[in-house]
């Protein structure tokens, strides 16, 4: 297993971890075997969000004395209605079925503000009494680090700009990236199959949000990562044939602020499936070709995809050119930070031999960004 350190929090995650939303319904015997099976990898992240108490309950049954070895986000204001989850910010039922969350398990690591996709959300949290309940929560060390989840990347960067959240979960795979700011994914996800017309390349909203995330430390846990398993099926991908596992949460991990990578099993099987990623061949977790057609909308955007490697004087391109685009979002202010990472790479003079440009598949100006790169970090 690998490790990332998830923004603000510092706190080091598995690349991959466990979304336990499909454990929801499942006997215990099996719950656990999902659970020992994830554990067995070292994954050190579970997401919580299911308000349903026997869930829960399994969940912290199967971790036993082994909870101290996990991190948990559980979502404030899951609320369960008629057996299914619901959002709320009433504050009594808020807390009702959050501090059952923390009888159950001790504390929580991130405790995520549930939901915030809309203005509605947004003021539903920020300008009521659901967001002193939050800090309180923090203060009194029943969650040691504030998240939110969110679907929409307008409203993410809306949160993040109040300067409370530490991290987030954000949906994140090649179909969600690719919609226009406008589209409501989770409608679109479950109402329509991903009909490929729509897609225009990355959208500008969502890479200027994962900027965002690495220029102001904000880590980012991912859901959705396979589309619901769309993207994994030849009669729904939008792309011309179907990526794997390993695509999708390659795909993931190379976006700027992802930490963890967090896809629902509800078996030891699929568990194992996933980890197959750990030892696949670059090759194999290649998403480039896939994505590629679509190519013309991606013409000279880079996705960090590393096609364009090896360079002959062993400059890591991608890496370069992620910081190098979101340090353009403000030129004049470069956080400190964003110069140790640069300064932290192999950064040596580009000798503009061009094979990285011959091999990019998306027609980047690979070499004027390089050398753009190093003047802007001086």
């Amino acid at each position: 297993m690998n490790y990332r350190v998830l923004g603000k929090t510092g706190k080091r995650v598995s690349e991959i971890g466990l979304g336990c939303e499909f454990l929801d319904g499942l006997p215990y015997a099996l719950c656990k075997a999902t659970i020992d099976e994830a554990l067995g990898y070292n994954v050190n992240i579970l997401d919580v969000f299911m308000p349903r108490t026997e869930v829960r309950e399994h969940i912290a049954k199967a971790l036993g004395n082994r909870r101290k070895n996990v991190m948990i986000q559980g979502h404030i204001g899951s609320t369960d209605v008629n057996k299914q989850y619901d959002i709320s910010r009433d504050i009594p039922t808020v807390k009702k079925y959050f501090e059952q969350m923390l009888r159950l398990y001790g504390y929580i690591d991130f405790g995520m503000m549930f939901f915030i996709d809309s203005e509605d959300d947004y003021k539903g949290i920020f300008e009521t009494e659901f967001i002193t309940y939050v800090q309180k929560l923090k203060q009194q060390g029943d969650i040691h680090h504030i998240g939110f989840s969110s679907h929409n990347p307008i409203m993410a960067i809306k949160v993040i700009e109040t300067e409370v959240p530490e991290m987030m979960m954000f949906s994140i795979n090649p179909a969600f990236d690719m919609l226009p700011v406008d589209y409501d994914v989770l409608e679109h996800l479950y109402s329509n199959d991903f009909e490929g017309d729509i897609y225009h390349g990355i959208d500008p909203k969502r890479a200027e949000l994962y900027k965002i995330c690495t220029q102001k430390n904000i880590g980012i846990t991912v859901m959705k990562t396979f589309g619901s398993g769309k993207l994994l099926s030849p009669d729904h991908t939008p792309y011309a044939k179907p990526l794997t596992l390993s695509q999708c949460v390659h795909y993931a991990l190379t976006r700027p602020a992802v930490a963890s990578v967090l896809p629902g099993c509800r078996s030891v099987q699929e568990v194992r499936d996933v980890m197959q990623y750990f030892t696949a061949t670059d090759t194999e977790k290649d998403y480039a070709e896939v994505i590629s057609s679509i190519q013309n909308d991606f013409k000279g955007s880079c996705v960090y995809c590393s096609h364009c490697q090896p360079c002959p004087v062993e400059i890591d391109i991608a890496a370069v050119t992620r910081y190098y685009d979101i340090a353009r979002l403000d030129e004049n202010n470069i956080p400190p930070s964003m110069h140790q990472h640069y300064t932290a790479l192999n950064t040596a003079e580009c000798i503009e031999c061009g094979n990285c440009e011959k091999r990019c598949p998306f027609s980047v100006p690979i070499i004027k960004n390089i050398k753009d790169a190093a003047r802007l970090f001086g």
